[in-house]
């Protein structure tokens, strides 16, 4: 039976996380975030939000058939779902090509530091 191995903490001091937060490299990763997040999120709330005003205030309108028994309330409750998956795919591929080299040249110098 083999012992749990011991972590060493060794001599190094924790990264200063309140440094970090308020240098320029962290700054530039939270804005680019931001200045994806919340444009993305208020038109899809906007878009949700006019899906439900539709249904709630233009009955006539969202019955209104499109092809066979396929109603305009139905067609845009699919876009929701295609909305909701289209925003989640744009975001991974935003992520990989400007949050995540940030988030890694924070994480390298604060690994080198240590």
């Amino acid at each position: 039976m083999s012992a749990a191995p011991t972590l060493d903490p060794g001599t190094h001091e924790p990264p200063d996380y309140r440094q970090v937060q308020s240098s320029a490299e962290f700054d530039e990763l939270r804005r680019a975030h931001r200045s994806f997040a919340f444009p993305v999120t208020v038109a899809f709330l906007l878009w949700y939000l006019g899906y439900v005003l539709l249904s709630s205030y233009a009955g006539g309108f969202m019955a209104t058939k499109v092809l066979g028994h396929l109603n305009v309330a139905f067609v845009l409750g699919l876009a929701q779902f295609a909305t909701t998956f289209l925003i989640a795919w744009w975001y991974s591929r935003h992520a990989a090509a400007k949050l995540d080299p940030k988030a890694e040249a924070i994480k390298s110098r604060l690994e080198g530091d240590a």
